[in-house]
């Protein structure tokens, strides 16, 4: 059988997963619940298989509509990659980009590297800064898109696509004693991720949940300062792994934080409506490539 769905349905699809219902995804992308309903049931036809719940009200995705809700994301990628291979003429323009600092010294200089290569005229305004503070500028309209840290919660008229996934795991001097996380924890000071960071938030409720007590001595909000502190002797901390060839600095070893690690989860948030969707498009396919 051939599937003959469109990419604008998957595209709807996909908006009804980031904004929770046929209503509110319309109110974003401009149509009407009806002409929502009318493309998401097309797409059930052609793939044979009810996507949402209509017992209850308003619709829910079920089972076989989280599944693909990934899948279509990747399609829609895909779909951007190509119309970039045969573009006649290279993508150009100004991109103005917030970016935590993990992503600022880590993934991002081989990225923009690339992009200067395959998009010669796509010129990049970056800046740095927390999560929490980069999804605001967004939301106002005041940098193009961020490159954060999964928000708990994203706006209504905002989207998110993730491209990199990073357990976290404990970090400790080379000559500390012990290779079990709790041991090490309970032992050494604790360096963490300042609180204001999605990233201490985030590690700050897994010590919580595990019942885990560490003695503070330092909040940063920078990997490299963290890194180096411990490297140093300073004490332990609960970090990100990034995908990077060298992640940490020599004097340092790593321990599973957990016996089954939680990982922090990157991508780019966006408007819905943005006027820049396309360039910020070009970005997440190099991120993806690059991670």
């Amino acid at each position: 059988m051939r599937l003959r769905y469109s990419l604008r349905e998957l595209e709807t699809f996909v908006s009804i997963a980031d904004y929770g219902t046929f209503a509110a995804a319309g109110e974003v992308i401009g149509l009407t619940q009806s002409a929502i309903s009318l493309q998401i049931k097309s797409l059930e036809r052609v793939l044979d298989a009810e996507l949402f719940d209509r017992s209850r009200r308003p619709p829910v995705m079920n089972a076989r509509g989280l599944r693909l809700v990934k899948r279509a994301r990747e399609i829609i990628n895909q779909c951007q990659a190509l119309k970039d291979d045969v573009r006649d003429s290279p993508l150009g323009g100004m991109l103005r980009i917030g970016v935590i600092p993990t992503v600022m010294s880590g993934v991002l200089p081989q990225t923009l590297l690339c992009l200067s290569k395959t998009h010669p005229q796509l010129m990049i305004e970056l800046s740095s800064g927390l999560s929490a503070h980069l999804v605001s500028e967004v939301n106002k309209g005041v940098l193009d898109a961020a490159i954060v840290t999964e928000p708990a919660q994203l706006g209504r008229g905002m989207s998110w696509h993730a491209f990199a996934e990073e357990p976290l795991v404990l970090i400790a001097p080379t000559d500390a004693e012990g290779d079990v996380d709790t041991d090490l924890l309970e032992r050494y000071p604790f360096i963490q991720f300042h609180p204001d960071t999605y990233a201490g938030q985030q590690i700050q409720a897994l010590l919580l949940d595990r019942g885990i007590k560490v003695e503070p001595r330092m909040n940063l909000d920078s990997l490299e300062a963290i890194a180096k502190m411990v490297a140093n002797g300073l004490g332990i901390s609960i970090v990100p792994q990034r995908t990077v060839e060298q992640p940490f600095p020599a004097g340092i070893k790593v321990v599973p934080f957990g016996t089954s690690p939680v990982k922090r989860v990157v991508g780019v948030v966006e408007r819905v409506s943005s006027p820049k969707r396309e360039f910020i498009q070009v970005l997440t396919n190099a991120l993806i490539k690059q991670s």
